[in-house]
């Protein structure tokens, strides 16, 4: 099972009002684990950037300047998330600006039942919780250091972690088919059973093998054992 783990930066609040996705992060999962493939993408949003949006993520009108603009990368980042579930924290926000964008190049957009909430899942599990992903790394601990400012690719790969520990841990549905090599013994995952060398050593003794044999005779001739 793919899933895409996914996060934007944007220019503020409401695409109806003027703003821009400035930046996209994504991370693969196979089967709930991350596979090592990313999707990162710094967008020119084609307007000035606010002093609040860059007070959160720090990416400036100069940095985006000769960045691509969202119609120019498109349809790479819709062949990279493809039909597999987009796994989102707060997912009605990302998917609101990802959908605005998508109309104005004219391109399909992405059915919200493509989404995953991580938040609502949190909400669920931790009611009356604080469960922004800052508060979700405390409680799982989970290394968050390096998010002092928010970055797309940077939470993305947080909340792969994050969204691993809620449905579970790192192997919710216990698919131990796929198993690495053990490097101390050199042995690899597929295991197969062969007969002993030498049967085990008999833990009867003769006292207990004669007590068996005389309790057995002793039984009625019907047993059906």
């Amino acid at each position: 099972m793919r899933e895409i783990v996914l996060d934007t930066e944007t220019t503020g609040l409401d695409p109806k009002t003027g703003d821009r996705i400035v930046e996209i992060g994504a991370v693969e999962l196979l089967n709930h684990m991350p596979t090592g493939k990313t999707y990162h993408q710094y967008i020119n949003p084609q307007r000035d950037m606010p002093a609040g949006a860059f007070a959160v993520h720090g990416l400036s009108e100069e940095f985006l300047a000769d960045k691509p603009v969202f119609g120019d990368i498109a349809q790479a980042f819709l062949d990279f998330i493809g039909d597999s579930k987009m796994v989102i924290h707060n997912a009605s926000f990302d998917m609101k600006f990802l959908n605005a964008e998508l109309t104005w190049c004219k391109k399909p957009k992405l059915p919200m039942l493509q989404a995953l909430d991580t938040l609502e899942i949190a909400r669920r599990k931790y009611p009356g919780a604080s469960n922004s992903l800052d508060a979700l790394c405390r409680r799982f601990a989970i290394d968050n250091s390096a998010r002092t400012l928010h970055g797309a690719l940077l939470d993305s790969e947080i909340l792969a972690e994050v969204y691993l520990e809620l449905i579970g841990g790192r192997q919710p549905d216990f698919v131990l088919s796929v198993v690495p090599n053990n490097i101390e013994t050199g042995q690899n995952g597929d295991f197969r059973s062969t007969r002993r060398p030498s049967p085990l050593p008999d833990r009867l003794t003769k006292t207990e093998i004669a007590a068996h044999d005389a309790f057995v005779k002793d039984l009625d001739g019907d047993s059906i054992w």
